[in-house]
């Protein structure tokens, strides 16, 4: 694969995705220059709106795989005039809205992957058409625990759970993120999901008001690789393994990264999607490339 980023000449195109709800949800393809090899869904972290991985799509896009980015309900082009009284639950990103992605994407002409940030990890399991997708890749996923965190990390999070966060949605209605600088504004709903799961050291596996996740995770054939840098505070290597053990053992493989191996001062919880993270990208495709000969 080449090394360079060549962007779409033409821009991607919109596409609107109707969910099984009926919510239409904003979402933008990047075809390939030349024939496409596969295809390829980019499934987002919370509060990151699609074009964060324009490169990473453009990018993909000239490699041969025709990439699908988009903005989950309540974010970017997907949220309404406002989100004060705005109702849904975090998870209809998933049952909902990435699963219309794949019902869209999906053609047995060619195979189609997913490649996922964060809550992409959290979501591939809740899918109820995963088998649809051939392999599925993840960087930053992890139990969102308070306490696989370095303590510095864990006060500040407490603070934002406690403190900031309701402040904020008692304020506006909605967790403004965008206050903090920290993303974009998230619906009521996200907040209250995000922040009740968070208490946990494995996430939503240990709701006791959620029993039926482990065998929706105990289904998922599909293989998967989780990679997540060593100086990614909100998803270290051993968050990742508390919430990954939910998928069947076997199926999953994970990856350490150390930032100064690909000559970078630091990742974190965004960095995978930055630029200058491409040799993680052409990691990535050249694993999906493999599983099918190329």
């Amino acid at each position: 694969m080449t090394a360079a980023v060549d962007k779409c000449p033409t821009g991607p195109t919109p596409v609107s995705l109707k969910t099984g709800d009926g919510y239409a949800i904003s979402a933008l393809l990047y075809r390939c220059h030349g024939p496409a090899r596969a295809r390829l869904i980019v499934a987002g972290a919370t509060g990151v709106p699609q074009m964060f991985y324009q490169a990473f799509a453009q990018f993909a896009a000239s490699q041969g795989y025709e990439t699908l980015t988009l903005d989950y309900r309540g974010v970017g082009l997907s949220k309404p005039a406002t989100l004060r009284g705005f109702r849904m639950a975090y998870l209809d990103w998933a049952y909902q809205d990435l699963a219309a992605a794949v019902d869209h994407m999906h053609t047995e002409a060619m195979p189609l992957y997913m490649l996922g940030h964060s809550f992409g990890g959290h979501a591939f399991g809740l899918l109820p058409n995963h088998h649809k997708v051939a392999k599925f890749y993840t960087f930053a996923t992890g139990a969102g625990w308070h306490g696989w965190m370095p303590k510095a990390e864990q006060i500040k999070v407490l603070i934002l759970w406690n403190f900031i966060g309701p402040l904020l949605v008692r304020w506006k209605g909605y967790l403004a993120w965008s206050k903090l600088g920290m993303g974009v504004d998230l619906p009521l709903g996200v907040f209250r999901d995000w922040k009740h799961w968070c208490q946990f050291p494995r996430y939503f596996f240990d709701d006791p008001a959620m029993p039926d996740l482990q065998e929706k995770f105990g289904s998922v054939s599909t293989p998967i690789m989780a990679a997540n840098a060593i100086d990614d505070l909100w998803a270290l290597p051993v968050s990742r393994d508390a919430f990954m053990s939910g998928y069947p053992a076997g199926i999953w493989h994970g990856v350490n990264i150390d930032p100064a191996s690909l000559g970078l001062k630091r990742i974190g919880h965004m960095g995978y999607f930055r630029r200058q993270a491409q040799p993680l990208w052409r990691d990535a495709l050249a694993w999906f490339e493999k599983s099918q000969g190329h």
